[in-house]
């Protein structure tokens, strides 16, 4: 059964990442944020030109997966759910149900996911990379549920140690 892990950025450094990438033996980063960057200056190592070089030097491929990233309205009915709840995107452990339901019906429905499990590595894995901590908390969990459910694709969710 193929395999693939999922990460965000948040709670890493980018050697810590690195290193948990590593562990994992991922060859192939699918990156599904609609942004490449990430604000504040611990982050900057995951903005998108420092990344690809930091993973092309540690021979890890690199792919955009944009058509898997939620819209800028997505992504705002998230933040108005976050604040009514008084949260942050940092500090998010789940999904609002409104944004799960339409980046399923608006995103995920519409995307063919075959050419990604096809083009997963013979061997070592693949990642599915986004900016959250949780993957509860971010449309990567969203992908992977579906990658299991129509594709039988064995997922990890790696978290900073």
């Amino acid at each position: 059964m193929p395999r693939m892990v999922t990460i965000g950025v948040y709670g890493f450094d980018g050697e810590s990442f690195l290193r948990r990438l590593r562990h994992a033996e991922v060859r192939l980063l699918l990156d599904v944020r609609q942004r490449r960057g990430v604000r504040g200056p611990e982050y900057a190592w995951a903005n998108s030109r420092r990344l690809q070089a930091a993973l092309a030097q540690a021979e890890i491929a690199y792919e955009h997966h944009p058509e898997l990233a939620p819209t800028t309205g997505l992504r705002r009915l998230q933040y108005a759910e976050d604040d009514r709840q008084g949260v942050g995107k940092r500090s998010r452990r789940e999904l609002a149900a409104e944004y799960t339901r339409r980046y399923t019906t608006e995103i995920l429905d519409l995307a063919d996911l075959t050419p990604i499990v096809s083009a997963l590595p013979g061997s070592g894995t693949a990642a599915l990379l986004c900016v959250e901590r949780d993957p509860e908390a971010c449309h990567r969990s969203l992908i992977a549920q579906r990658l299991t459910g129509r594709h039988h694709v064995v997922i990890e969710h790696l978290r900073p140690l």
